[in-house]
Order: C-alpha cells, then structure tokens, then sequence
C-alpha cells in the first residue's frame, strides 16, 4: 500500500459484531456494556450521529421470546414442573439470550448506519 492509496474498506458486519469503529475498524465503539463512546481513539469519527434507539431491543426481544417462550411452554404441558422449577431452567437461558446478542447487535446496526448514510428523516421545504 502507498501513501496516497487509501486503506482497504472495513467490513461493516465484523467491525459491528465486534464492537469496533465503523470506518477503521480498530478504534473501540463501546465505553462500557452498552455506552457509546464520545467518538473513535484510532481514527478520530464522531460517534455523535450514532443513534441505533430501540432496534437492537426489538430484535432481542423477538428472538428470546422464539427460544426461550415455546420450549417453556411445551416443557409445562408435557412435564408440568413446578414454578421454581421453571425459574431455575429459564432464568438463565432469559439472561443468556437477551443480553448476550444486545451488544451485538447495537454494534453491528450502528455500523450500518455509517455505512448507508442513516440519519434522521428530514422535510423538505416545499418552495
């Protein structure tokens, strides 16, 4: 690579699963668990338009309801366990489920965003 060629396209899928800048993909996205950093150590982007609001939720919440609701249910008719006992084999599985993917997919639909351009819908003027 020469100096005047620029670097290679980062990959927004793998820079967002991995919770990395969107445009280098070395510079960490998240500060905490699900904060956002103020901008990228590496490159310098602004995360400031960043704004995934409740679409990883919505997501998780989708998904977790398939794996976790129906096996619960078909485990109460066919075996009809105690409720403790559904406590002990769900709880887990709820936490796993939900907050495991949730940071994925916050990283993975912000590097979208970046990559497409997303920003929020504006009006035109109609002169």
């Amino acid at each position: 690579m020469t100096e005047t060629s620029s670097p290679p396209p980062v990959s927004s899928v793998s820079a967002g699963l991995a919770g990395r800048c969107p445009r280098c993909g070395k510079g960490r996205l998240f500060s905490g668990f699900l904060a956002l950093r103020p901008g990228c150590d590496s490159c310098g982007l602004d995360y400031s338009f960043a704004d995934s609001g409740d679409g990883p939720a919505i997501f998780v919440i989708l998904f977790a309801g398939f794996v976790v609701v129906i096996p619960a249910l078909i485990v109460e008719l066919v075996y009809q366990p105690p409720f403790w006992l559904h406590a002990v084999l769900w709880g887990p599985l709820i936490l796993l489920v939900t907050l495991v993917p949730l940071r994925l997919l916050k990283g993975l639909l912000i590097a979208l965003q970046y990559r497409h351009g997303a920003a929020e819908g504006r009006l035109r003027d109609p002169r």
